[in-house]
């Protein structure tokens, strides 16, 4: 009986330990790198506006769609706001701006307030869509071609140096 309690009991450790031996191993970070490369579908955002939709159709029109995530209380949406006006001026881009669990009134003062870079707004009021594209703070912005790949994604507001990742993206490619 001794011999099965000792069994059991050095059985339950090593379980034990081999448990904590995977969690510490393991990247906890939230890796989006994974979707680069593949192609969105099933894409239906409301428009901010109106009391329509914007579908995979509305970015096939497009050479280059830039989707940017954002919101009028987040900080960093304000620090990223200038490139997205400089990237608003591209020929073979569209940027899609996506009002992330926001208040309209408080959208369009943000909008009014520091222009409005964005082709087309759509509205994500309960974050499903943007939780769908791996979105899990804002600001975040996907890159994508007319054939819907995603080509880059960026977390955390867009800087110079990605502006001039974008523009040399969509020039190139």
């Amino acid at each position: 009986m001794q011999k099965i309690i000792k069994l059991i009991t050095v059985s339950l450790i090593i379980f034990v330990l081999g448990i904590f031996y995977i969690s510490l191993s393991r990247n906890v970070n939230y890796d989006t790198e994974s979707l680069v490369g593949n192609k969105l579908a099933d894409i239906k955002f409301k428009d901010f506006e109106k009391d329509s939709f914007y579908s995979d159709n509305h970015f096939k029109k497009n050479q280059y769609t830039l989707i940017n995530f954002w919101a009028s209380w987040c900080g960093p949406c304000r620090v990223e706001h200038p490139v997205l006006i400089k990237l608003s001026k591209e020929k073979n881009l569209k940027i899609f701006g996506v009002n992330f669990k926001d208040r309209k009134d408080k959208a369009k003062k943000f909008l009014d307030d520091l222009g409005n870079p964005y082709n087309y707004i759509a509205d994500d009021q309960d974050g499903k869509q943007s939780i769908r594209l791996g979105i899990y703070g804002i600001p975040e912005s996907i890159l994508i071609n007319s054939e819907l790949i995603i080509l880059k994604k960026y977390i955390g507001p867009l800087n110079l140096d990605d502006l001039n990742e974008i523009k040399k993206l969509t020039k190139s490619l």
